[in-house]
């Protein structure tokens, strides 16, 4: 239903989803299940919240990528992030909620200006863009044997 108010009000298909509070089961016990095979089966993406590192072009699940924290987080905090993921050849995707200078659960917009200042300029090497687009052009670009067996991981950086 969501889908379609989507697609009614902004003209666009939902292709990715975002777990809620990075949930991927439901039920209790004996009687979880995870709902991972339908985002699966209904979006190009799905995404996680609260994780604890980026991911790997090559092997990630495109239905439970990895999202860490942004909500609270100093540009130096983020940058860190983006050092590390730029090192390993990763993924890196960032997670918040409220954008505003103060607030719980708040993405605060001084970090989000620095990020967008820093990933504006061609030296540091860093691209932003929405989940779907950086998924796509991963896709795109997976080596064959990445996707079809264990191998090493690529130390190419998307």
């Amino acid at each position: 239903m969501a889908g379609r108010v989507i697609r009614d009000s902004l003209g666009v298909d939902a292709v990715s989803f975002s777990y809620p509070c990075g949930q991927t089961f439901v039920g209790r016990g004996a009687n979880t299940k995870s709902y991972v095979p339908v985002v699966a089966s209904l979006f190009e993406t799905g995404r996680g919240w609260l994780d604890e590192a980026p991911n790997d072009p090559e092997f990630c699940d495109m239905a439970q990528l990895m999202g860490m924290e942004l909500d609270g987080k100093s540009f130096s905090e983020i940058k860190a992030l983006i050092d590390s993921a730029k090192r390993t050849g990763k993924w890196l995707i960032l997670v918040g909620h409220e954008m505003n200078d103060k607030g719980e659960q708040t993405s605060l917009l001084t970090t989000l200006e620095a990020i967008c200042k820093y990933a504006m300029d061609p030296a540091n090497e860093i691209w932003i863009d929405n989940v779907q687009n950086i998924a796509s052009y991963i896709k795109q670009n997976r080596s064959e044997t990445a996707s079809t067996e264990a191998a090493t991981p690529a130390t190419t950086a998307y």
